[in-house]
């Protein structure tokens, strides 16, 4: 009788431990932030290629993405895990937006019921979040109402977060407004697409993660 339940915890034990070791690290964020112009670069920096498409048209990324078993290091840290890329948050999808990058009006209706699913598969993967990063365009007002229901969703989960302000090549860009915006956070002022102070953000993100 013992025998079955030192085999039962065993298992129980192996299986928990499993599944701490694959930490999921989600990137979320309003959409044309710059989430998966960071996940390639992440991709990129310790697999040597490419999660996902970048566009300038909103909600590109309209499926959640996961490359699994990336392993960054920094400071004789380093740090395994599942990197989920997530459709840009928005609390209203109109096809029309659509319309004015030259689709038609069958696209731009199609395009505008996946971004919408994606939205409602992005928050359900909260859940799953074991850290996560959420990327704000720095050029941009951080107050936004998009911006406040993520915040509050990953508050509400007690997850933590590692915030980025992306885009500081540009003169527009602005940290400390991020930073007033959401005090109680770290943020990193980061250009994904040149990789600007990306090794900054690889230390925060392993002093967060680990």
């Amino acid at each position: 009788m013992l025998g079955i339940f030192k085999k039962f915890f065993d298992k129980f034990f192996n299986r928990l431990f499993r599944r701490k070791k694959k930490i999921k690290l989600g990137i979320y964020g309003p959409p044309n932030g710059g989430k998966t112009t960071l996940a390639n670069r992440i991709c990129q920096d310790w697999l040597g290629e490419e999660m996902g498409t970048v566009s300038e048209v909103a909600h590109e990324t309209r499926e959640i993405q996961v490359k699994e078993q990336i392993t960054i290091k920094s400071k004789g840290k380093e740090l395994t895990f599942n990197l989920v890329d997530t459709p840009g948050i928005a609390t209203k999808i109109d096809y029309e937006d659509f319309l004015r990058y030259g689709m038609s009006k069958k696209v731009a209706k199609k395009r505008a019921k996946e971004a919408t699913k994606g939205v409602i598969d992005a928050i359900k993967w909260l859940d799953d979040m074991d850290t996560v990063i959420v990327v704000i365009d720095a050029t941009e007002d951080p107050y936004t109402q998009v911006n406040i229901t993520i915040i509050g969703n990953l508050e509400a989960r007690n997850i933590p977060v590692l915030l980025i302000a992306n885009k500081i090549d540009l003169k527009k860009a602005d940290i400390k407004r991020v930073q007033a915006a959401f005090p109680q956070y770290k943020v990193v002022g980061i250009s994904a697409k040149f990789g600007n102070n990306i090794d900054q953000f690889y230390e925060e993100l392993l002093n967060l993660a680990s």
